[in-house]
């Protein structure tokens, strides 16, 4: 990786956070002590989603057990969960008046179940009091304990989102305590279960993979039946996390698209800009571009993946 910084070029401007939208649900996040990870990660798209009603809640505190070098969130010894954050989230959701709400974390693994328990809560809240709203959980790896991914798939969300974020190659350098294998996991367990969830996942470009390696990633996410891909730009939080090997431009992430499609993805969201929750609310069965009879899942029906 080159440590050379490099002038963004003009197709990775975006609008600055602005308008009544914006500045209501800033409002309302820090009236009701709650993180979005669209401030904590610096998302370039942030006034862009804001402006139209939607937000992805940041929840299990907002400092981070492991420090990847890619990521902007702070990492270090956070306290003790917060057990009335998923009550505080969907009453966030009522306000807002979502029909689809996003729901990430920070890993947590000082505690023994990564804070599953609280994704779990944080949906049976938003299903007591907008049951009208769909739900996307964009989980952790849960330092890979298989009971508590069970425990979040049990709470049926719509879409269950788990990404790969690079290539094994680099994952020592940019996400050291990540396991490529165990992404995969993740994500077949979620395509037989059922009810089977729409499976999403993401992975970012500019931190030295190759178009080979890529094109590996995305066959192998297929062959765990992920259904919806998004792929992204990395760009570089400080001058402390990993540079940008390259930017890439535009016509390289149609193209990408296309080969996503081809191989079988029911959607794909690809461009410099795209990030893990981008246009989320277009990715559910019956509202968006997805055919239901895509989604195939691992398993016959009945069963559950053990």
């Amino acid at each position: 990786m080159t440590a050379a910084r490099q002038p963004k070029p003009p197709w990775l401007k975006a609008k600055l956070p602005a308008g009544q939208n914006y500045t209501r649900l800033r409002d309302l996040m820090r009236d009701s002590g709650l993180h979005t990870v669209c401030e904590e990660a610096h998302c370039p798209n942030l006034g862009e989603c804001w402006e139209r009603g939607t937000a992805t809640f940041l929840i299990l505190g907002e400092v981070c057990t492991r420090a990847c070098s890619y990521c902007q969130i702070t990492s270090g010894r956070p306290g003790p969960l917060d057990l009335g954050e998923p009550r505080r989230v969907a009453q966030a959701v009522e306000r807002m008046g979502l029909r689809h709400a996003v729901i990430t974390s920070v890993n947590r693994d000082d505690v023994p179940d990564g804070g599953a328990a609280l994704f779990v809560d944080t949906v049976r809240w938003i299903r007591r009091l907008s049951p009208g709203t769909t739900i996307e959980l964009l989980i952790p790896d849960f330092d890979g304990n298989q009971a508590a991914v069970e425990s979040v798939l049990a709470a049926e969300p719509e879409i269950f989102n788990h990404n790969t974020e690079t290539v094994p190659r680099l994952y020592p350098a940019v996400r050291h305590k990540g396991d490529f294998q165990r992404c995969l996991g993740i994500l077949r367990a979620a395509a037989g279960w059922s009810p089977r969830p729409v499976t999403k996942s993401g992975i970012m470009l500019g931190l030295g993979e190759t178009i080979g390696e890529v094109l590996d990633v995305l066959h192998q996410l297929r062959a765990v039946h992920c259904d919806v891909l998004t792929v992204g730009q990395y760009l570089r939080p400080s001058p402390r996390h990993v540079p940008v090997d390259r930017y890439v431009p535009p016509a390289e992430f149609d193209q990408l698209k296309r080969d996503a499609l081809a191989m079988g993805f029911a959607h794909v969201e690809a461009g410099p800009l795209v990030r893990s929750s981008y246009h989320a609310e277009s990715q559910i069965p019956g509202r968006g571009p997805i055919d239901p009879s895509r989604l195939v899942p691992l398993v016959p029906p009945s069963g559950r993946a053990r």
